[in-house]
């Protein structure tokens, strides 16, 4: 494959070699206007109920990254960041004990 259009890259679900879980389809890409060369891939993070509570980071993934262009799917070496949850500074039993 020698010339690859963007519009075929949107097209295309995005695979993590690793752990063989999806990633989401690439929704935009970072190019070097100078050498005209693909520096990397972006997917957007998903909406968060219905996007009323935000969003989640975008996933950008680096040309070096990227292992194989296939018909349908792109694999790429990605680890997904470990997702922060929010713990409370008051146990929640002391809070109820209160109410």
């Amino acid at each position: 494959m020698c010339c690859v259009f963007l519009t075929d890259l949107r097209r295309k679900e995005v695979i993590s070699s690793k752990t063989g879980h999806r990633i989401g389809f690439v929704d935009d890409i970072e190019l070097d206007t100078k050498t005209a060369k693909l520096i990397s891939i972006v997917i957007f993070g998903r909406a968060r109920c219905f996007g009323l509570f935000g969003k989640d980071e975008n996933v950008v993934i680096k040309w070096e990254n990227i292992c194989l262009i296939g018909e349908d799917t792109i694999l790429v070496n990605y680890f997904p960041a470990p997702k922060v949850h929010f713990k409370w500074k008051i146990p929640i039993k002391k809070l109820i004990g209160k109410i």
